[in-house]
């Protein structure tokens, strides 16, 4: 029996040996491949990567959970939206080359302060702000936070209100010590394995695009950016749970728009009522969407962005605006469909 027992557990290190040799050997292949192209800046104690390209007004970019801010390069957006816009993209914290201290519980509200005094670094006092998915929850908060700072919102595919979710129960990487021992061996191998489904989900009822096929995915599956993805997923019930309250007490113009056959998050609870709590906000719903809507409709992305910065401009300058418009009136009541 104890020789049994030796050697499975000679046999289980042996398999998480070779585990953690190869999850090492990706990471360091895929940092290698895929080296940081933007800037960094330190902030109270925190390294942050980020992307900045165009001149203009300036437009925040916040991407979603399980990617980086080199995804609304790969989507077209980057190069898009920069020909009007300076267009600033961070790696969220624990994403891409951005650090994640353990330090502090990376909520919406930790991320917001946080990227709010990066701009404020970056010379940045009034910006508009396209966020997506868990990104969403944070360009809430900053707006909330920093009344002053965001101008508008773009707020696409993104989560606001507590529903029952399954995908907490892969939050095992999030967990001190044993997933720190999982997610330097065998959770990465296991994601890898998920990837294909995983994708899929993500953009069904489309097909996965080109463009996203571009995402390296060993990127997403190192140790580091493991933890942050599943804390986050963690984070996800309490954060909408927070933030809900603050929605009607925005006033800037936002535009929310989501995909009617998005699997990861449900539209009607979330972007329709959201546009319900939400004065000055207006709806496109796009049909035969998933979730990844920046990959499949930039061009939809773009002309809410264009709406925003239009409106924001017009609330505010008084003598421009239109007979009967004031700052806390509605934006529009506008829901509808759109093809792309």
């Amino acid at each position: 029996m104890k020789n049994t027992k030796l050697k499975y557990a000679l046999g289980a290190t042996a398999v998480l040996a070779a585990s953690w040799l190869l999850v090492r050997s990706k990471t360091r292949q895929a940092e290698k491949d895929h080296p940081p192209r933007g800037n960094f800046l330190t902030v109270d104690g925190v390294r942050l990567h980020y992307l900045e390209q165009g001149t203009g007004p300036t437009l925040l970019l916040l991407h979603g959970n399980g990617v980086t801010a080199e995804d609304f390069r790969n989507a077209g957006l980057l190069d898009r939206l920069s020909q009007d816009y300076r267009v600033i993209a961070f790696d969220r914290p624990g994403f891409g080359y951005s650090a994640r201290p353990r330090s502090t519980v990376w909520t919406p509200a930790a991320q917001a302060r946080l990227l709010a005094r990066a701009m404020a670094q970056l010379g940045v006092t009034r910006t508009l702000v396209l966020a997506h998915s868990w990104g969403t929850m944070v360009a809430l908060a900053m707006a909330h936070q920093e009344p002053r700072l965001v101008a508008g919102m773009v707020l696409a595919s993104g989560y606001y209100y507590p529903s029952v979710r399954f995908d907490v129960l892969t939050t095992t990487p999030a967990i001190p010590i044993i997933g720190d021992l999982m997610r330097y061996t065998i959770s990465p191998l296991i994601s890898r394995l998920a990837w294909p489904l995983v994708t899929r989900r993500a953009f069904s009822p489309q097909a996965v695009p080109e463009t996203f096929r571009q995402h390296p995915k060993w990127m997403s599956l190192r140790p580091g950016q493991l933890r942050a993805e599943a804390a986050e997923i963690a984070m996800m019930i309490p954060s909408a749970a927070a933030l809900k309250a603050s929605y009607p007490e925005l006033r800037m113009p936002v535009e929310i728009l989501a995909g009617d056959g998005d699997k990861i998050v449900d539209t009607d609870h979330n972007s329709a009522r959201l546009h319900e709590d939400m004065a000055q906000s207006a709806l496109t719903v796009l049909p035969g969407a998933g979730h990844m809507i920046q990959h499949i409709s930039q061009q939809t992305l773009a002309q809410a962005v264009e709406r925003v910065a239009h409106t924001a401009a017009l609330l505010e300058s008084p003598v421009l605006q239109p007979p009967g418009m004031r700052a806390d009136g509605p934006l529009s009541t506008r829901s509808h469909t759109v093809s792309f």
